[in-house]
């Protein structure tokens, strides 16, 4: 398992900000969007000495990073939008917790995004959102196409994505974000159902590592959506004033899915749970056969190990040694013995 790496708390200067991810094989790139009902433009090559203030009041902008593994860049366009330095750090520390804060300008959201890779493992990525009165700043761990049908809906005037406010466009953005949890739930839905069947049919020891892996990444998602069930929360009961009244049934529908989300990750859980709880009872009922076995054969040979043990003594005043047919008695005896045994055991049901 890899180490969590944290950021440094006792330096010397608190405004040295330090990226605890993985680094980015690509450069970093930005993109700006601004956008009203009646206009629209779009930067693909946006670059930080060209922002300024979002001055047009009657426009949205949307300005969108890939790679925060410059420090130095992602440093220098808050500050020159007045976000806070703690915020700057929270984007930089990709172990951040999907967290909600207000500021008096500002309203800064951090969630996971959680997609399935092809090797049963889970790809993680860190998306922060700062967002301000006339804009949407978004800042992804990693270049990746999540909010590609969003920019169309711009693009092409679809939806109402240009016609509301920038907390609208917030909404959207946190929508494409949870999709990505259906996403995964989706994808290891069937196989969770496939590898607990197989355990019904021939459990194998090899099946409980993958239930086991199937488990932990059913409960990493879950501890990544609880939190962003509490913060959309606290959006939808309006403890925040950013987010405009007529907007909020929207934000309302995010929590109904994600509780919905939480639901199918509780579901997927306890199935798995079943085929764990399954996988030992059948390993114990095996066990429970074999030792049902063992004690039926061991049961059987007693008497006749008794019984041989007898006429094993070395004794010379034993009648029975000199009787002609005695030896083809004693065998009798022992059949019939086995038999009645067999027959009292198969009333009892033990086999």
């Amino acid at each position: 398992m890899k180490k969590r790496k944290r950021p440094k708390i006792k330096k010397l200067d608190p405004f040295e900000f330090e990226y605890t991810g993985e680094n980015n094989p690509e450069k970093t790139s930005m993109q700006l969007f601004q956008f009203s009902k009646d206009t629209y433009s779009e930067n693909k090559d946006f670059e930080e000495k060209d922002l300024t203030e979002f001055a047009d009041l009657q426009s949205v902008y949307w300005l969108n990073t890939h790679g925060i593994d410059d420090v130095e860049l992602i440093k220098n366009i808050c500050y020159k939008l007045d976000i806070h330095r703690l915020v700057v750090q929270d984007i930089l520390d990709t172990n951040q917790r999907t967290k909600l804060q207000e500021f008096e300008k500002y309203l800064f959201f951090s969630v996971k995004s959680i997609l399935p890779t092809d090797d049963n493992k889970l790809r993680i990525e860190q998306i922060s959102f700062i967002l301000g009165s006339n804009y949407v700043l978004s800042f992804q761990e990693r270049p990746a196409d999540f909010f590609e049908h969003i920019r169309q809906r711009i693009r092409e005037y679809k939806g109402l994505a240009r016609e509301r406010t920038a907390d609208f466009l917030l909404y959207l953005l946190l929508e494409a974000i949870l999709d990505n949890y259906f996403t995964t739930l989706e994808e290891l839905e069937p196989k969770i159902y496939e590898v607990v069947t197989i355990t019904e049919s021939d459990p194998d020891p090899k099946i409980m590592l993958e239930i086991e892996n199937f488990k932990k990444l059913i409960l990493q998602t879950k501890r990544s959506l609880s939190p962003l069930f509490e913060a959309i929360s606290s959006i939808e009961k309006a403890i925040s004033g950013k987010i405009q009244p007529k907007h909020l049934k929207y934000f309302s529908d995010l929590k109904d899915q994600c509780s919905q989300a939480l639901e199918n990750c509780e579901a997927l859980i306890q199935r798995l749970d079943s085929g764990s709880n399954l996988f030992f009872s059948v390993q114990g009922h095996r066990m429970n056969q074999v030792m049902k076995t063992l004690t039926i054969v061991t049961s059987i040979f007693i008497p006749l190990s008794f019984i041989a043990g007898v006429y094993g003594m070395n004794f010379s005043n034993m009648p029975e040694l000199t009787y002609q047919y005695g030896y083809f008695v004693v065998l009798g005896i022992m059949a019939v013995l086995i038999t009645s045994m067999l027959i009292f055991f198969k009333k009892q049901k033990w086999f």
